[in-house]
């Protein structure tokens, strides 16, 4: 028995002088954002012994592991021959982690800079301690499933992770928390009743942080109430992010959706939230991510309800112009102004592409 006790007190000894490795954890948050922003690298990079080789050498120091973390054309593209089949899509990932990478590490001013972007001024102590965390945060989930081990990517989301933007899935599961009446309501229609597939509403945000809906706001959503009372379409799609003012509790879609059902006695499996978008652009693109969940038919319009400035805006070249540049498609096709407040639009599939160079709204 005295062996048997030294035997034991031994071992116990040499593990406790042993260092301790944990065993990898799940980040369910963090695999939420990695596959909503970057689906085709998420846990799928493949090793890159250049880009490794300029993060080690860095030793930590935050400035220059981020530097050394923004992937190289030539890297974009072995990743992207790699994937084969999915090369544009990666080479597309890749730009929007490197566009991370340069707004929440190295202070470029983003797309939206009233809107997005690091709370904390570039150049401050603020901005330093962010990053420097963010450093420290990539280095502890590296082994997380996924990030997959990639240097670049954990670093990425731990940026967005320590400005506390995770506004891409700050709603998921979306469909099963919002929208499963709607949903159930979808499998029995008979679509062809109804001239449009649905009413968009779009969001017009208050510029003060204690308005939770702005009278523009309150006029969209009449003007849906009252569209959908004609028959016009079975759903009524609420579309817009918490967006203005910057930080607003207030998320748009949220707002007209209780405004729908409290004021109008709108029944929520006639109502479909849609609460990421922050731009026009994005509205008409989420939406149609909703009509495609829904199983409506994307060869029928698709009914935009807005105050005039706003459906002036939808209806003229510039917003094509301006899709083009910051979505690289279309949307969807404009058709005819129906009415001052209303325009059909057709929506197009190419609005299921992820675009994560816009963070926040995907």
């Amino acid at each position: 028995m005295v062996r048997r006790g030294a035997r034991w007190a031994a071992v116990a000894a040499a593990l406790s002088a042993a260092p301790v490795v944990a065993a990898p954890v799940r980040d369910a948050r963090l695999a939420a954002l990695a596959a909503r922003l970057f689906p085709s690298l998420a846990g799928h990079v493949p090793a890159l012994a250049a880009r490794d080789a300029r993060v080690s050498a860095c030793a930590q120091a935050p400035a220059c592991v981020v530097a050394a973390a923004i992937l190289r054309d030539e890297e974009r593209e072995a990743l992207a021959m790699a994937a084969a089949t999915h090369g544009d899509d990666v080479r597309r990932e890749v730009d929007g982690l490197n566009e991370v990478l340069r707004v929440y590490g190295v202070g470029k001013l983003p797309r939206y800079p009233l809107i997005d972007g690091s709370d904390e001024p570039f150049g401050s102590t603020g901005f330093a301690a962010k990053v420097a965390d963010a450093v420290w945060l990539a280095s502890a989930q590296q082994r997380d499933p996924a990030t997959g081990g990639d240097v670049s990517l954990s670093l990425a989301l731990a940026l967005l992770d320590v400005n506390d933007k995770d506004a891409a899935v700050a709603f998921e599961p979306l469909d099963r928390r919002y929208n499963a009446p709607a949903l159930a309501r979808a499998k029995t229609l008979d679509w062809a009743r109804w001239r449009y597939t649905a009413i968009l509403a779009l969001g017009v945000g208050p510029e003060d942080p204690a308005t939770p809906l702005s009278a523009r706001g309150k006029l969209n959503v009449r003007m849906a109430a009252e569209r959908h009372a004609a028959g016009e379409a079975p759903f009524i799609i609420v579309s817009g992010s918490a967006v203005h003012p910057r930080d607003t509790p207030h998320v748009e879609a949220l707002e007209m959706r209780r405004a729908l059902i409290e004021r109008y006695g709108i029944p929520p499996e006639a109502i479909v939230v849609e609460p990421y978008a922050r731009h026009t652009t994005t509205n008409l693109r989420n939406a149609t991510r909703r009509l495609v969940a829904l199983g409506a038919p994307l060869d029928r319009d698709m009914l935009v309800i807005s105050n005039v400035p706003h459906i002036d805006a939808i209806a003229s070249p510039a917003f094509v112009e301006r899709n083009s540049r910051e979505l690289g498609y279309q949307p969807a096709a404009i058709g005819p102004r129906i009415a001052p407040t209303a325009i059909a639009v057709r929506a197009s599939r190419l609005s299921l592409r992820v675009d994560p160079a816009d963070p926040l709204d995907p």
